[in-house]
């Protein structure tokens, strides 16, 4: 028996997936839209197994400029859903209608749930659904997301609509406009099928270059298009894609006029009172900052903290090892297997999960703040500051994130809907100073700083600099060139946070962490237990005498001209890829065979003067903050990339710049404080300096592209 398949579309903050949880409870399944990372949610109605609900990204159109609204587009025409279920905001309609129109326009039949009804009561505002429905020609069910309320009668409808054969109601333009649109479907009548023939009719109008590519017409009918499209822009004076806008928002504003009375034009709702304190231009930032500094101190320093040390110390520091270690001692296992056990695979699991407390914490607080609306107003504030670097307002918050972690400072880019500014978020996100990286901050600090206060904050200003830095210089390239993508969205009403969405994303995000990032954190830490415990001739073996140790011996030039060409350094920044607290212990082992080591490494001060210099330390603290993350945090980045390709860019673009910067900083401070003659090191570093200067302030590289014009309310 065929399912019956419903697409559930909407715009951002419109409560469609909060409909779509609802409607589907339990019986759902996620994973990613084909070739890119979007999240891609489908489910059973929980009354009907029956019926298939298929979670379309929110997009406030389709015209395909982000992957969000190819995706939406592709799958409504390519997979032809039975009904499409449009979520509107009923506080924001004229806005969402603009989909509304796209939507009537594919042909397909169309069941409009007009959400937060309960909330239009509280703003003046009354709609008229049964005007709204006959000015669009669709059903409309009034519901609430929210209270629960509405959502039986939208399925109801919904599945009646399968059963009747309608006639598409398409929207009604201009008599002008309609009687180009009518001619250039006559023309593509023999190229499309009939019911589609009215949406390629508009997207031809528009020039749209997908359409062009998926109707291949003859030279002949190409140019009897062109001919009509030019005539109609004659007629209006206009460009042929703002004159299609310009019909939509006519339509929308009578529309909005025949079916809303607003009670009082001076009454202001709740959300506008908050709003006029939250976003003000002086009491945004402080604001925001007292927000995230209490998500932070919850997440980071005490609550998620607790539980970190609890499983770090207590479960996987004591428990579990003891407890298998007398399993296997009673069993009798081999001590190779009772080795690769304890200090692979538990150190491996421990080593993930020991995040997972923080993650959860940071999650659930993230998790309230969007589902009560006010994450949007962060990205809103950030964004004017955030432009002038070439990154989006949302890039700000990934980068907060990453200073606890930046697994999940990674995870959050995927907020961003332009792919060129989230890929652009990806890359830099993890040059903030991580909790991870913090002993390795304090062990230079303490053996070679001891009275100088500023080299810990001096981490967290490269961080940045590093951002902020490549942010500009990025941009002009052609990879990421172009403005950030213009921030419009709606602001949605404030409300208490539901506790079932709260805890339902904070699971999601959690579980993917887990699955996803742990698994190569798993792997890799069974391989540089394997390596740093045997030689080339599977013999287990001292440290120094292991395979990761002549690795080491073999990397170690690469590093000299950064001033800690040791094998011990660089052994340590390999065993930092897996975790960078692993820096710590792996120069307590190499340097006196210190197994327990405290987190600052004091009891290896003196024996790190040996080997290094006060510039060579700092060198290497600067590579070793700005170079790869973890393999924990590789694994986010390559599932927000989307394809190896952009992940060993962003590899590559992160040690090559940690290279550089480490050359400039120990070749010229090397010269400087420790009185160095010049050398070949300082010319290059000279070169590579200015190269550097030239990337930031070049001009920006130009693309010939057409930009996509946009209207805000």
């Amino acid at each position: 028996m065929a399912q019956t398949q419903l697409a559930l579309a909407g715009n951002p903050n419109s409560g469609k997936t909060s409909t779509f949880n609802h409607l589907t409870g339990s019986n759902q399944y996620v994973g990613n839209w084909p070739g890119v990372t979007i999240e891609r949610k489908s489910g059973f109605l929980k009354k009907n197994k029956g019926v298939v609900i298929q979670d379309l990204p929110g997009t406030y159109s389709l015209s395909p400029y982000t992957p969000e609204e190819v995706i939406t587009q592709e799958f409504l025409l390519e997979q032809h859903p039975d009904v499409i279920l449009d979520i509107v905001d009923a506080s924001n309609l004229e806005r969402n209608l603009y989909l509304t129109l796209q939507l009537l326009e594919t042909g397909l039949p169309v069941v409009m749930g007009l959400n937060m009804m309960d909330v239009i009561k509280k703003t003046g505002f009354t709609i008229n659904i049964d005007k709204l429905a006959y000015g669009l020609g669709i059903p409309v069910v009034g519901m609430s997301a929210l209270k629960k309320t509405g959502l039986n009668d939208l399925t109801e409808t919904a599945l009646k609509e399968c059963t009747q054969a309608k006639k598409p109601a398409y929207p009604s333009y201009d008599e002008r406009l309609e009687v180009a649109l009518a001619d250039i479907a006559a023309v593509l009548s023999p190229y499309v099928a009939e019911n589609q023939v009215r949406w390629y009719a508009v997207k031809f109008f528009e020039k749209d270059s997908l359409a062009y590519e998926q109707v291949a017409l003859n030279e002949k009918d190409r140019q009897e298009v062109d001919e009509i499209i030019q005539i109609t822009e004659k007629v209006f004076q206009d460009q042929s894609d703002a004159i299609l806008i310009n019909a939509r928002y006519e339509f929308i504003t009578r529309l909005v006029a025949l079916c809303t009375v607003k009670k009082s034009d001076f009454e202001m709702n709740i959300s506008d009172k908050i709003d006029r304190i939250v976003t003000n231009r002086f009491l945004a930032l402080p604001i925001f900052a007292i927000v995230m500094w209490v998500i932070y101190y919850l997440a980071i320093q005490t609550v998620g903290t607790i539980g970190t040390d609890w499983i770090n110390d207590v479960l996987f520091g004591e428990w579990i090892p003891t407890t298998v270690e007398n399993l296997l001692v009673s069993w009798n296992v081999a001590s190779w297997m009772q080795a690769l056990i304890l200090d692979g695979i538990i150190a491996g699991i421990g080593a993930v999960l020991g995040f997972l407390p923080q993650l959860i914490v940071l999650f659930l607080c993230l998790a309230i703040l969007e589902d009560c609306g006010y994450m949007a107003r962060i990205a809103f504030v950030m964004d004017r500051l955030f432009r002038k670097f070439g990154l989006s307002g949302k890039s700000f918050i990934p980068m907060l994130i990453a200073t606890g972690c930046g697994v999940p400072g990674v995870m959050a880019s995927r907020t961003i809907e332009n792919e060129k500014d989230r890929k652009l978020t990806v890359m830099v996100t993890t040059f903030m100073p991580c909790s991870a990286k913090l002993p390795i901050i304090a062990l230079i600090a303490g053996a070679f700083f001891p009275h100088s206060s500023w080299v810990a904050p001096s981490a967290y200003f490269v961080g940045i600099t590093a951002i902020v830095l490549s942010g500009i210089a990025l941009k002009k390239t052609k990879l990421f060139s172009g403005d950030p993508a213009p921030f419009i969205m709606e602001l949605p009403a404030y409300h208490f946070p539901q506790v079932k969405n709260v805890l339902f994303q904070t699971y999601t995000r959690a579980r993917a962490f887990v699955k996803k990032a742990g698994t190569i954190i798993f792997v890799s830490c069974i391989l540089i237990w394997f390596t740093s415990s045997y030689n080339f001739r599977l013999q287990a073996v001292a440290e120094d005498q292991s395979i990761l140790a002549a690795f080491g011996r073999l990397i170690a030039p690469l590093f000299i001209p950064l001033g800690w060409g040791h094998w011990k350094g660089a052994v340590a920044t390999i065993t930092g890829l897996v975790a960078k607290e692993n820096v710590i212990g792996t120069f307590g082992i190499l340097y006196g065979n210190l197994a327990d080591i405290s987190e600052d490494g004091q009891e290896i001060w003196q024996l790190l003067q040996t080997d290094y210099t006060a510039v060579s330390a700092y060198s290497f603290l600067i590579f070793n903050l700005l170079c790869a993350p973890c393999f924990a945090a590789i694994g986010a980045i390559h599932r927000e990339m989307g394809n190896a390709k952009w992940t060993w860019l962003a590899i590559g673009y992160q040690c090559g710049l940690a290279y550089a910067v480490s050359l400039v900083v120990y070749q010229f401070g090397h010269v400087i404080f420790e009185g160095a003659p010049l050398s070949l090191g300082t010319l290059v570093a000279t070169i590579v300096l200015a190269g550097m200067i030239y990337a930031i302030v070049r001009r920006e590289h130009r693309t010939n592209l057409e930009v996509p014009l946009t209207s805000t309310l």
